[in-house]
Parts: structure tokens; sequence; C-alpha cells
């Protein structure tokens, strides 16, 4: 009896001495940095920025851990791997991606959705295949490189690649088949890639299946709505938290969507009146770059 005892307080103190553990893969404060094209920008279906699953991504986080910082200056919409890839290779890159302990990519659905010919009005899609296996090969060299720099520049970082959704729901079914294949092969040479790199991929495609409409309502453009960038979201949170966090519908906030040139115009006022001593990354930035950033000071 007593050496069962003994070895009950045995247990608990060893039990009792464990780190306790949460889901999230990130313990303390958050640095959060977005990186890649139009989807991590937030665009929406009418060509405008808002709130995309980066934002809906620190706005969750910061429900639940301390977010110090959030940043999407490296996002842009019509990016490419090989921009992502110079953007990451920039001497702007470094200072936002130095500080991250969590980045996210959305990488090459331009590489391979530009060499797709969409007629919104007949819904027909077409495709030449040998320049689609050319580009999504590019894909996978790039995407190696990508990783390879992040963890060069942010060896501490979590780094979460998202996959891609069907992005033409309004096609003919009978023109749906040929399309989709392709983005089926683009998410799982991302997948393949991301797992040599022992980084995390997200899966988005089973959120949004072959006829998400309501997601994507513009028949002429592959953007979401809110509706789509929550799905999106959640499926990170999925990966990154099990499911413990989610976004809930009445966490989106209200639309407030800006033009390229309300944001132009914003972003080139914050040139004109920081002095030298208070100048954000984003600053230093080309001036045709199209970017959101949200800082928090450490409290």
């Amino acid at each position: 009896m007593k050496k069962r005892i003994g070895l009950m307080m045995i247990l608990l103190v060893m039990f009792l001495l464990l780190p306790l553990q949460t889901n999230a893969q990130v313990y303390g404060p958050v640095s959060y940095v977005a990186l890649g094209d139009s989807l991590a920008a937030g665009q929406t279906p009418n060509r405008e920025i808002d709130t995309g699953y980066s934002d809906l991504i620190a706005q969750e986080i910061a429900r639940n851990q301390r977010l110090v910082f959030f940043s999407k200056d490296l996002t842009f919409p019509g990016f490419t791997t090989d921009d992502v890839l110079d953007r990451v290779r920039s001497k702007e890159a470094k200072p936002l991606l130095e500080k991250a302990n969590i980045i996210t990519i959305s990488a090459g659905a331009n590489d391979l959705l530009r060499l797709i010919h969409s007629d919104a009005k007949s819904g027909s899609l077409s495709f030449q295949q040998i320049p689609a296996d050319y580009s999504l090969n590019g894909v996978r060299k790039n995407m190696e490189l990508l990783l390879s720099e992040l963890k060069k520049i942010a060896p501490k970082a979590q780094v979460y690649v998202m996959g891609y959704y069907f992005a033409y729901p309004h096609a003919r079914d009978s023109q749906k088949s040929g399309t989709a294949t392709q983005l089926d092969r683009l998410n799982k040479i991302l997948a393949n890639v991301v797992k040599e790199a022992g980084v995390n991929f997200v899966s988005v495609d089973a959120a949004f299946g072959d006829d998400a409409i309501g997601k994507i309502p513009n028949p002429a453009d592959v953007h979401p709505n809110a509706k789509g960038y929550q799905a999106m979201a959640n499926s990170f949170f999925n990966v990154y938290a099990k499911g413990a966090m989610q976004v809930k519908d009445y966490e989106i906030p209200p639309a407030n969507p800006l033009s390229f040139e309300q944001i132009m115009q914003s972003q080139l006022a914050v040139i004109e009146t920081e002095n030298e001593t208070a100048v954000l990354p984003s600053s230093l930035l080309e001036e045709e770059y199209l970017a959101l950033t949200e800082m928090i000071p450490i409290i």
C-alpha cells in the first residue's frame, strides 16, 4: 500500500512538472506576418481591399493570445511565386520577417490562373496543358526556394502555406473538371513541398467545394467574399489550434472596402508626414505597392 501511494505521488509530481500544453502552435506573444497574393491581401470580388483571411486570423489570435504585431505589408494582388520570392529577399522584408513567429503564405494560384481563359457569360474554361505543366513546375521550384529563404530569415517562425479552392463555381459543370484537376495538382505540389520543408499545409478546398457560389459570388472574379475568407481562416485554425479557435459569423467585421486608389493615397500621405525617426517598414516599399498594415504596440 505504501509503495502504491509512493508511486502515485511520484506520478503526480511528474505530471505537475510537465509544461502546460494548449492546442496553439505558438506560446507567448504572437507576431504574425502574411505573405502572398491578393487572397493574403484581402481582395474582394469587386476589386477592392477589405478584411481578408489574414485579418481574420490576426483578429482571432488576438482574442485568444497576446498578439503584439500583425502585418500584411508583404502581400500584393497579382503576385506570382516569383514575385513573393523577390519580396521575401528584399531588404524591406527583413525587419518584418525577423520578428515573426507566425507566417502564412498564399502563392501559386496566379502562376496557374493567368493561363486559364474564363468566359463568365458562356461559363466556359480553357487552358493549354503544356504551359500549365511548366507553370506548376515553376511553383514547385519557387516554393522550395521561398521556404528555404524563410528558414534563414525567420528560423523560429511557424510557417503555414495556404492551399487554394476551386475558383470557378459559376462555370458550366461540363467545363469544371479540367481546371479543377489543375488546381488539385497545384495543391498537391504545395502540400508535397511543405512536407519536405517540415512546415504546415492548410487545405481550404474542402471548405469551398466545387459549387461555392455563396463564397465566390462574382462570376467574373475569382476572389471570395467575407464568408469565403472566414472559411479560409477557420481552415488555418483547424491546423494551428486543432479547431479550438474559430471565427464565428458575428465576429466578421462590417464591410469597409478601400479602392486601390484610396490605399495609394493613404500610403503616400503616411510617407509624407512620417519623420525619419518613425518610418514604418511599409514606407520603404515601392510606391506602386498596395498593402495594409496593423502594428499593435507591445503591452
